[in-house]
């Protein structure tokens, strides 16, 4: 079938492969280095105890068959052994089946991993990435030029991921009808990176041209990716560089990244293709049978974003293969932030030497200023801002975040900035207070040096100590 396969996106298959393994890499690197304080047997969500209370049916995991710290830490490595092989072209150098296989070997693998990750794992960029890296098993390699279905298939998750989103806001947020939510969002968003205060600074007027350009990006360009070339291209680099205008805004982990990686399938990039032979039979009759299976798994995610109760991020079946995603439906007009403090005092009280713990990505010390992390993804750190706007996301990990602390846990405080206390003199007590936080005006830092200035608010968790936290867990 000559229809069945475009040499014209060769150089962007390429480049969209490589792209995605060097995600996939970023990927495996956070789990191996994260998941014993997160998800370990001593994590604040051991894995053991979820897997004994939810079927495979329902997660499948390998972890059900057996769990253990080491067999984890083997798995994750395994999976950034597997993604340099895949960034270094060893795919190419297989067979078109063994390349295939290759592709399956990161999906399998983290899909194992978020199916255990729990709330730690809750991201969409976590169902994206395995949608994506599905389909990309089906791209094929240099044995044969790519599968337009593929190709449309890719352009399909991208258009659901931006139009999705536009959806959500348009239905969500009043702010975002008003073209006013960027009055607010780069101060409030989870996690600022080092441009987010000047983005912040920007004259009202730009904040507003910014809303109606995303609104243009999100809800209309997405349709042109399905159309003619040269049409198609234009979309997909307009998508390409809002992309990279939200990377320079904050810290998304590898969502804005991704994103881009989807964009380049209905990107023509100058290259001459090799002379290769038609598609094998049984290549195309896989292609197509995939093809048919996740189109009619988009009857969820489709009916999902016509609904006027329209949800984000929620995968419909347990392999994560066809999602629904949205960001930011809603923007909060107030940033609030869970410091945590540590005391050596026997006797804690107001006046006792308390010593705050210092995070790598969230806000912390107002002087110091946020550092660019993506799209390597602080989960810890995230969870954090999602603690600040309600104690009920906290609820089943504070109590025990809390309890590593006391312990001077050596994984937990990997997971830290800078802990305020020796390995060998843990604190006795540890609280956690909740403050507003505010951007610095020009002049507050040319004066204070300080990009944010706070002001308490309420207590978040008084003063606890190590047995009464294992008391209560």
């Amino acid at each position: 079938m000559e229809w069945f396969t475009a040499p014209e996106y060769w150089m962007s298959r390429l480049v969209l492969q490589k792209a995605l393994a060097v995600i996939y890499l970023v990927a495996f690197l956070g789990a191996a280095l994260q998941f014993r304080a997160l998800t370990g047997e001593r994590g604040m969500l051991p894995v053991p105890r979820f897997v004994a209370r939810v079927p495979f049916r329902q997660a499948p995991s390998v972890f059900h068959l057996h769990y253990s710290d080491r067999f984890f830490a083997a798995w994750a490595w395994t999976g950034c052994a597997v993604s340099v092989a895949l960034i270094a072209g060893l795919d190419g150098r297989l067979p078109l089946w063994g390349g295939m296989l290759l592709w399956l070997v990161p999906w399998v693998l983290y899909l194992s991993i978020v199916n255990v990750g729990q709330t730690w794992y809750s991201f969409g960029w976590e169902s994206l990435l395995l949608e994506t890296g599905f389909l990309a098993v089906f791209l094929g390699n240099d044995e044969v030029a790519p599968p337009v279905v593929v190709l449309f298939l890719l352009r399909w998750i991208l258009f659901r991921v931006e139009f999705g989103a536009g959806l959500i806001k348009m239905r969500g947020d009043a702010c975002w009808r008003k073209l006013t939510c960027l009055y607010h969002h780069h101060e409030t968003q989870p996690m600022p990176g080092p441009l987010s205060w000047f983005f912040h600074h920007l004259p009202k007027p730009l904040h507003r041209v910014e809303v109606a350009a995303n609104h243009f990006t999100q809800l209309v360009v997405p349709v042109l990716l399905f159309t003619p070339q040269p049409v198609a291209t234009a979309a997909a680099a307009l998508m390409i560089l809002t992309q990279l205008w939200l990377i320079l805004s904050g810290n998304f982990s590898w969502l804005n990244w991704i994103t881009i990686v989807l964009a380049l399938s209905a990107l023509e990039l100058p290259g001459t293709a090799p002379d290769v032979p038609g598609a094998p039979l049984w290549y195309e009759v896989v292609v197509l049978a995939v093809a048919a299976l996740l189109v009619t798994l988009s009857y969820h995610p489709v009916r999902n974003m016509i609904s006027r109760r329209q949800v984000m991020n929620r995968s419909f079946d347990p392999l994560h293969l066809v999602n629904t995603y949205g960001a930011f439906g809603s923007v909060s007009r107030v940033r609030y932030e869970v410091v945590v403090e540590g005391t050596a005092d026997a006797g804690p009280h107001e006046d006792s030497d308390w010593r705050e713990y210092e995070f790598k990505g969230k806000p912390g010390d107002p002087r110091r200023w946020p550092r660019q992390f993506a799209p390597y993804h602080l989960r810890l750190d995230w969870m954090m801002w999602f603690a600040a706007l309600s104690p009920a996301y906290a609820g089943s990990w504070f109590g025990a975040l809390v309890e590593r602390l006391l312990e001077n846990d050596r994984d937990t405080l990997r997971l830290l900035r800078r802990s305020p206390f020796p390995p060998d003199a843990p604190p006795r007590y540890v609280r956690a207070r909740l403050f507003r936080y505010r951007y610095t005006t020009w002049q507050e830092l040319r004066e204070t040096g300080a990009c944010w200035e706070r002001t308490y608010v309420r207590e978040f968790l008084p003063p606890t100590r190590l047995d009464s936290v294992a008391h209560k867990s």
